[in-house]
């Protein structure tokens, strides 16, 4: 590769001067005379004015004296630098213009005083990390608790402080009705109110058509306090019609299919007792054969039942004919509504399900939410429904299987790390679940934990909020807990396998250790 050749009229590169040398134990700047004591102080000085005498202008524009005095009879360091008031420049031009030359001396260039950046304030450290020593192993091992799975977590850091199987999958028992709510809060929002209409198909036939409100009351003893009332039904049909007799009343149940209305891996006592009715878009009173108890033997027609009651309302009311017309169940025909009343709002009737862990509510719930958020209400939707609904809320519900919306069938798999984080937005009363939050039982004090967290286990009274739950297979108890350190933690334990009697206090136990330790819990 040839070099470069030479360009003739390129002025020269200047010359570069040399570096001081230092000395040890002094700073030398350039162009400085180092001087010692008085003596050299003075004739420096005398110098320095004789030179401003001689020349004054270049002085007064281009020169500099600096003198550093280091102590008293320190050394001085005396600094001058000069620059000629004026230059001869030196220039050549040659006649030919073809070729000429130019040359120009540099001045020297002056070196530049050393910057000394500024010192770099270190990031603060972070804190130390919570030394955990607290263990609730005993406890968690209690034989009561027969199979144990169980999840503890900080609320406020997400940080997991326990797990015993606690991404395990498994039946929730009641602790499902707080996935319930949390759907029917997403999906139908907490001012949902619950249509009960009548058509008129007209030709003397009439239809009471439900849409999922077993509130709605024969208008006698309720258990649910405020429910709207088949009289109030029949007043308007009456002012509707005047005179006109009704000969059929339709009763239609169509909201969803009731060819699932009960599900087959619930015990049938579950009926015969009266904890669980089937679930039909029109009953009232829960279909309870006691409509002011909340336990009491449901019956193997709810909407048949309901049609019995109505006619008895409208006979009451005065319809002509009422008393003797004949019900058929059927979907209705006409969309011409003549009466219309509503159910209390959601966050009501979750108010009066959550305490009482009412399981008619619950599959009311859950199937309105299915049909609302545009599914068909059936129970083979409920999981797609709730994965989508509960998703909002900034969990992960792909894992969870769900059958019913009440707990009751052993097939439903939640975990119970899935539990603890839904309970960390309800424990906040974050999206709407402070409705949630203000509903769960309180150890000690209310609904269905009224009389638990006795004895030793009293310590964590008034500090646990949390939703029971109870199946022949599992007993479980999963909500927040406010720990006696002022940390807010949420949970869920579950006790699978053993009997209601041991799991209980085992359940309580293990609950009040977790409420004991606080943010010092060890998972071990």
């Amino acid at each position: 590769m040839s070099e470069q050749p030479t360009d003739p009229t390129r002025p020269s590169e200047p010359t570069r001067p040399s570096e001081t040398t230092k000395r040890p134990g002094a700073a030398r700047l350039p162009g400085a005379a180092r001087v010692s004591g008085a003596t050299g102080l003075s004739g420096a000085l005398a110098g320095l004015r004789a030179a401003i005498a001689r020349k004054p202008v270049p002085w007064a524009v281009g020169g500099l004296a600096a003198v550093l005095v280091l102590g008293s009879g320190g050394a001085v360091a005396v600094a001058t630098a000069m620059t000629s008031p004026s230059s001869t420049p030196v220039a050549a031009a040659s006649a030919s213009a073809s070729s000429g030359t130019a040359s120009a001396t540099a001045s020297p260039s002056v070196t530049p005083t050393p910057t000394v950046a500024p010192r770099t304030k270190p990031a603060d450290a972070p804190g130390p990390s919570a030394i955990r020593t607290c263990s609730i192993a005993g406890p968690a091992s209690a034989a009561g608790l027969g199979e144990f799975e169980g999840y503890v977590m900080n609320a406020t850091t997400g940080e997991q402080l326990f797990s015993r199987k606690g991404d395990t999958a498994a039946q929730t028992g009641s602790v499902m009705k707080t996935l319930t709510t949390a759907t029917a809060l997403a999906v139908l929002g907490a001012g949902h109110t619950i249509p009960t209409t009548v058509t008129d198909e007209g030709n003397g036939v009439i239809a009471i058509v439900g849409h999922g409100d077993a509130t709605l009351s024969a208008g006698g003893a309720t258990v649910y306090p405020g429910a709207p009332t088949l009289g109030q039904l029949a007043a308007q049909v009456k002012a509707k019609l005047g005179d006109t007799p009704v000969t059929t009343i339709v009763t239609d149940d169509s909201y969803w299919d009731d060819a699932d209305a009960w599900d087959p891996t619930w015990p049938v006592s579950e009926r015969t007792i009266g904890y669980q009715p089937e679930v039909t878009a029109l009953m009232v009173d829960g279909d309870r054969a006691n409509p002011g108890a909340a336990t009491s033997p449901r019956s193997e027609d709810p909407v048949g039942r309901a049609g019995a009651a109505f006619r008895s309302a409208l006979a009451n009311a005065g319809v002509v004919g009422a008393g003797n017309a004949q019900i058929v169940k059927r979907a209705t025909t006409s969309q011409t509504t003549i009466a219309q009343v509503d159910s209390q709002p959601v966050s009501t009737l979750i108010g009066q399900m959550i305490p009482n862990s009412d399981n008619t509510l619950a599959e009311m719930l859950a199937r309105i939410s299915s049909r609302v958020s545009g599914a068909n209400g059936s129970a083979a939707s409920l999981t797609g429904v709730y994965q989508k609904a509960l998703a909002t809320y900034g969990v992960d519900p792909s894992g969870i299987v769900i059958k019913d919306g009440s707990g009751e069938s052993a097939a439903n798999a939640v975990s119970p790390d899935f539990v603890a984080h839904l309970m960390v937005p309800v424990a906040a009363g974050a999206n709407g679940l402070g409705t949630l939050a203000q509903a769960l039982p309180v150890a000690g004090q209310s609904g269905t934990l009224s009389s638990r967290f006795t004895g030793a286990n009293a310590v964590a009274r008034g500090k646990v909020h949390a939703k029971t739950g109870w199946i022949d297979s599992a007993n479980t108890l999963g909500g927040y807990i406010d720990a006696a350190d002022g940390t807010k933690l949420t949970f869920a334990f579950y006790a699978i396998g053993s009997s209601r009697a041991a799991a209980l206090p085992a359940l309580d136990a293990v609950t009040a250790a977790a409420y004991s330790c606080g943010n010092k819990l060890s998972g071990n």
